[in-house]
């Protein structure tokens, strides 16, 4: 596997004209985490604040934009159970999602439906997550 990825960074405040093409290193999983090999990151408000300068990441989470996504997962942390490398997955991030890779505790990664398409999936995490921790 490569030591570096493809992201979109903000580059400062604004509209889209701020985001930037960037190689940056590739994330390691950590401890219950698994690192996702990126195919569609959703696009949500959270975003757009970040971009505008509205909202700052939570310490320690990524300061690159996207709070989901779905992919394969390309490696697992230590801890890991039930998850195997190469896994369908749509996944709720601590941001990163712009990008080719990201690291997200397993524990917010959900398996894509039978006969549902990657793109369809990116946008499941944060609608399926809000609504289940509100039931």
């Amino acid at each position: 596997m490569a030591e570096t990825m493809r992201a979109v960074q903000i580059d400062r405040p604004g509209g889209p004209e701020v985001l930037v093409p960037v190689e940056r290193p590739l994330p390691e999983p950590g401890h219950g985490q698994v690192l996702l090999r990126i195919a569609f990151a959703g696009v949500n408000r959270p975003d757009a604040l970040q971009r505008a300068g509205a909202y700052d990441p939570p310490p320690g989470a990524s300061d690159l934009p996207g709070l989901e996504a779905s992919g394969e997962i390309a490696a697992l942390g230590p801890g890991v159970d039930g998850w195997a490398v190469g896994d369908r997955v749509c996944a709720l991030l601590p941001g990163g999602g712009y990008a080719d890779h990201a690291v997200t505790p397993a524990a917010h990664c959900l398996p894509v439906p039978e006969g549902m398409g990657l793109k369809e999936a990116a946008c499941l995490p944060e609608t399926f997550f809000t609504v289940w921790s509100n039931v």
